[in-house]
């Protein structure tokens, strides 16, 4: 190769793409920091055909419980999974799996496995696959396992692990069912939930000290701050909801739904270097959504279906100095009872009604994230209802009976919104203030995870298959 004849330009691009991700992937769950669940990826199919292959670029088996949401970055997709597809004879044994597959055709990169804690098997629920979507930056794979332990992975060699934090021994937590988090990052920190919750008996919180969210130093894995909000004693259930981040008359705030059913927002970090301690992090606000709920005595409200104190599962997202979060009651053991709300993210200390713009009533538990675009928002619960509303109002516009129970979250791109359900339909209607159901396939088996829109592709898992949907030309 002559120096003078190489294409300087194009080795350039080549290694900003390996270190920085391509123009169109999608690193992390939702968009940016506010976490909306919009692409502005265009030319996606309207639907797709399995059996003729039909806008199927490609399809993998990929486990048997998926429940995470795949991402896409540096010319690869990451999702997490269960060990029921076994692809190395020398880890054969029930875990947590952290997959890469190549974006262009599905091809096995490299996978990690994470054993079962064992014991206690709500601590680390048999079979289940590793629920926690991954954050990708500069070539590095932030991921929670099914263990409760952040692990820092390289993307591009064989997922090696650059470092481990373990929640448990690092910062008390009592992981239940299955841990998952979305990390956020910001700077030089890593913001996630920790998933603290009820032990077996779903009655007691045996670490009712430790944190709900965490920042840890994203070249280190040193934990360098936590809450400082006592939510323990007030988990309900699990704190399973991601946090996203907006400036705010100047703040940089954090926002994460607790596992008492409030919506905090605390003061981000600031600066690189915090020293060997760990710091608190400052609360600028929280909410209460559902204050005439129980407040004391919680756990006795268990699997009562009318009366029960609410829990946040879904991310609260950020948008225009507004918060739109899901809440009520615990799928598994809560009332029916959910809304979905709309909160003006201007205020401090204890903020209430005089903060809640709008309360929307679903038809039933909903743990789902919404989508925020062109004044609508839209959100599925697990009453079989997708709903479309005034963002500005909270008035319906539309709500559709989907026939299946909706656990994940709706993608808003190219027009349209893509949703999956339980029934193991992929729906697409337009993103539109009228109802127009553009197209419904059935994949077969459940869908438990969100759409997910780059590089001109949709990939949508199931519990058992990973497909990549790409217009056909």
């Amino acid at each position: 190769m002559h120096l003078n004849t190489f294409n300087w330009p194009t080795l350039a691009a080549t290694l900003l793409a390996a270190t920085t991700g391509y123009a169109a992937d999608r690193p992390q769950w939702g968009q940016y920091h506010s976490r909306n669940m919009v692409s502005e990826e265009t030319g996606l199919p309207e639907s797709c055909d399995p059996a003729t292959g039909k806008n199927v670029k490609w399809s993998i088996p990929i486990g048997t419980q998926t429940y995470a949401t795949p991402v896409v970055a540096q010319g690869r997709v990451v999702i997490g999974t269960n060990n029921d597809e076994t692809r190395d004879p020398k880890q054969t044994e029930d875990g947590g799996v952290v997959l890469c597959v190549d974006e262009k055709d599905g091809h096995f990169c490299w996978q990690f496995v994470s054993p079962r804690l064992g014991g206690d098997p709500y601590l680390d629920q048999p079979r289940i696959g590793l629920c926690s979507p991954a954050t990708v930056e500069n070539g590095r794979v932030y991921i929670v396992n099914n263990r409760a332990q952040v692990l820092c992975m390289s993307i591009l060699g064989h997922g090696e692990i650059l470092w481990r934090f373990d929640m448990p021994s690092g910062a008390g937590v009592y992981p239940h069912d299955s841990a998952h988090s979305s990390i956020l990052i910001d700077g030089n920190y890593l913001y996630l939930n920790t998933g603290n919750g009820v032990d077996n008996t779903h009655r007691k919180i045996r670490s009712p000290d430790a944190p709900s969210l965490i920042v840890l130093d994203k070249t280190s894995g040193r934990l360098v701050a936590r809450d400082d909000e006592r939510i323990g004693p007030s988990i309900f259930h699990a704190s399973w909801s991601a946090p996203s981040e907006g400036t705010v008359n100047g703040r940089s705030l954090i926002f994460f739904g607790g596992g008492d059913g409030a919506c905090y927002a605390l003061e981000a970090l600031h600066g690189g270097q915090m020293g060997d301690r760990v710091v608190k992090l400052k609360r600028a606000w929280r909410f209460d959504g559902d204050p005439t709920a129980p407040k004391t005595d919680i756990h006795s409200y268990v699997t009562n279906r009318k009366e029960s104190p609410s829990v946040i599962s879904g991310m609260p997202v950020f948008y225009r100095n507004r918060i739109y979060v899901t809440l009520g009651g615990d799928i598994w053991w809560g009332k029916n009872k959910a809304w979905l709300q709309c909160i003006d993210a201007v205020g401090s200390g204890d903020i209430g009604a005089k903060n809640l713009i709008w309360s929307y009533a679903v038809s039933k538990h909903c743990c789902a994230t919404p989508a925020i675009y062109g004044g609508m928002v839209f959100v599925g619960d697990c009453g079989h209802q997708f709903h479309c509303v005034d963002a500005e109002t909270g008035k319906p516009y539309w709500t559709e009976d989907v026939k299946g129970e909706i656990w994940g979250s709706a993608l808003v791109a190219d027009g349209r919104v893509y949703l999956g359900t339980r029934r193991g339909e992929l729906w697409t209607f337009a993103a539109s203030k009228e109802k127009k159901v553009l197209a419904t396939v059935r994949l077969g088996d459940p869908i438990c995870s969100t759409p997910v829109a780059a590089n001109g592709t949709l990939y949508i898992a199931t519990l058992t298959r990973l497909y990549a949907l790409r217009a056909d030309k």
